[in-house]
């Protein structure tokens, strides 16, 4: 999604050296950590301690508890305002799959997280004719996913009829909630962090050998080759949910940034998946109203984090360290 320099393409991804390596907000509470979060550059990967991704002490917590622990974990990084924030988490090496969310049900401008699902119509639609990518599509889909470019969307959003091919590929994949954009607005698409799960289900849960070929949703190579991009975007996109990884584990995200020219707030989301002492999660974070790009990615990386504590932990009182 765009920088500040680039309204007139309201999906443009900022450059390089814009997200490099953030800058630490204050160590205080994290409410005042991120009330004191600078608008220049992006925000501090450091983790707070009360927002920290815990080890499984004993299995996954019953799923009312999930709820009431990530709504509680939550609370306090909402800053006043209008800044708005939903989550929505899974695991996908778990028995009970059934998501932890908050907000989960809220509608939220995709901005370039919707390129996945661009991705999933164009996949859906050569399965249908029983064709390989051609070369410019498959040119267009690495830059779209690898490098979030705008050009390469426009392109391919064209190519699967705009709206109505996305809203298609979501009925066919279980998506709900989620409606195209209108006209070449691929980046107002409306979703819900829970519709964004069930599209990271789609791509990321292993279907049996038996079943290479789902009759309605993606095939197991259609789902590797999604995977795979989302396995290799750019360095300076590493951030949102990667955050609440294990220290060096495995993750895939696509993210999601536009600063709405109507109110100069900022759209900032993230969706992927993670892994945390050996459980793959997908996971969720949609967000709006931020005051900046900063505090927009420093909100979603502590609710990613969030969520997967309460994924992962019983409900109980977030650990109190010394910063």
């Amino acid at each position: 999604m765009p920088d500040a320099r680039n309204r007139t393409h309201p999906t443009r991804g900022p450059s390089a050296h814009t997200l490099k390596v953030c800058a630490a907000c204050a160590t205080a509470a994290l409410a005042a950590s991120l009330a004191a979060c600078t608008p220049s550059g992006p925000p501090a990967r450091t983790q707070h301690p009360s927002v920290r991704a815990a080890a499984p002490a004993h299995g996954p917590a019953p799923r009312a508890k999930r709820g009431a622990t990530l709504a509680r974990a939550l609370k306090p990084l909402l800053p006043e305002g209008d800044t708005r924030l939903a989550v929505a988490v899974l695991d996908l090496d778990s028995a009970d799959q059934e998501i932890a969310s908050y907000g989960a049900k809220e509608a939220f401008d995709t901005a370039s997280i919707s390129k996945v699902g661009i991705l999933a119509a164009l996949l859906l639609q050569a399965q249908d004719e029983d064709r390989k990518l051609t070369a410019a599509e498959r040119a267009n889909a690495e830059q779209m996913i690898r490098a979030s470019d705008n050009d390469a969307a426009n392109t391919l959003w064209q190519t699967i009829g705009q709206a109505e091919g996305l809203d298609a590929a979501h009925t066919r994949l279980g998506l709900k909630a989620t409606q195209g954009g209108p006209g070449t607005r691929w980046g107002l698409t409306q979703t819900t962090a829970k519709d964004q799960v069930q599209l990271l289900r789609a791509v990321f849960t292993r279907e049996p050998a038996s079943s290479p070929h789902p009759p309605n949703g993606l095939n197991q190579t259609s789902r590797a080759y999604i995977h795979q991009l989302m396995d290799h975007i750019a360095h300076d996109q590493d951030w949102g949910v990667s955050a609440a990884g294990s220290p060096g584990s495995h993750w895939a995200l696509k993210n999601g940034w536009v600063q709405r020219s109507t109110t100069g707030l900022w759209v900032i989301n993230s969706t992927g998946q993670i892994t945390v002492h050996g459980h793959r999660y997908l996971i969720s974070v949609l967000s709006s109203g931020n005051p900046t790009m900063k505090s927009g990615i420093t909100l979603v990386e502590h609710a990613a984090r969030a969520a997967i504590g309460a994924a992962t932990t019983h409900a109980r009182p977030w650990p109190k360290q010394n910063p």
